[in-house]
């Protein structure tokens, strides 16, 4: 897809660089941060960047030491460090996941027990040359790059010992908390939904997710037209409605964990957070026992 817009009947046009146009009844744009469609909706750009770089990757479970493996257990967290050093681990075992029960998704990548991991720094120069990096080269200077700011070696193996070829860097992108400012068009036949219009940085667990409540709010509201109780154009408007409420709170969750990481990356939040994670970590500890 190249561009979208109305024909001169006022139906909404798709058009694409290697075929012809084609019209349609309603247009949903569902392509994510940089999004064409959300962009000609709202004239320019529905995000912008969040202030941090993340880096992400695989690592079976397998594949630790013993000692690695007790400690991580079958839980996810999220580690935080002074200078903005971030660390989240999140455990994922799809083995007897009813969804592996069909035959066609038995090529999933991630197949047993595997820790999905997330590291993250401010956004600089240096984080930004970072992004240029791949594979086994991205993921040995990211390791550097912790290790000079002091963390432990065994809190760093889930990152030595993950697949290489799963390493990539990307850049945090976030649309506004303010509901009012989200989706700020008026409705009509072309729409989207998802990260289209509320990018969320992946600190709430929830970008995913609510694209999946956006797709099936529009189907209910789509659903009245169906039944002649409604008009395309208000089914859309109420559907806009819901979603710049539910993209709303799932961007002020992820921007509080984004802004508490930022805020370490001073010399007083420095500070605090290296007198109060040996706290927090002896009583998560204590916790876990």
């Amino acid at each position: 897809m190249s561009d979208v817009g109305q024909g001169d009947d006022g139906a909404p046009r798709v058009l694409f660089t290697d075929a012809a146009p084609v019209s349609a009844d309603l247009v949903v744009g569902a392509d994510g941060t940089h999004s064409l469609v959300a962009q000609h909706l709202a004239g320019g750009r529905t995000n912008s960047p969040a202030g941090i770089i993340g880096f992400s990757a695989r690592t079976l479970r397998t594949d630790l030491s013993p000692g690695e493996q007790q400690r991580l257990g079958p839980r996810s967290g999220l580690a935080i460090g002074p200078w903005g050093a971030a660390l989240y681990v999140g455990f994922l075992d799809p083995v007897g996941n009813a969804v592996l029960d069909a035959p066609e998704l038995r090529m999933s990548v991630t197949t047993g027990p595997t820790y999905i991991w997330g590291a993250m720094f401010p956004e600089s120069h240096a984080t930004d040359s970072l992004r240029e990096l791949r594979d086994g080269e991205l993921q040995a200077a990211l390791l550097g790059r912790f290790r000079q700011q002091g963390w432990a070696e065994h809190t760093l193996e889930v990152i030595a010992r993950a697949d290489p070829q799963s390493v990539a860097a990307y850049r945090f992108n976030a649309a506004s908390t303010r509901a009012t400012e989200l989706a700020p068009w008026p409705a009509g036949r072309i729409t989207a939904l998802g990260d289209a219009v509320h990018a969320t940085p992946p600190t709430a667990g929830m970008g995913a997710g609510a694209a999946i409540r956006d797709a099936a709010a529009l189907l209910q509201h789509l659903g009245r037209v169906t039944d002649g109780d409604t008009t395309t154009a208000e089914a859309v408007n109420q559907f806009e409605a819901g979603m710049r409420q539910r993209g709303s709170e799932i961007l002020t969750l992820a921007m509080r964990t984004v802004r508490l990481i930022l805020a370490t990356d001073t010399t007083l939040g420095a500070a605090a957070t290296t007198v109060t994670t040996p706290i927090l970590a002896a009583a998560a500890r204590l916790r876990h026992r």
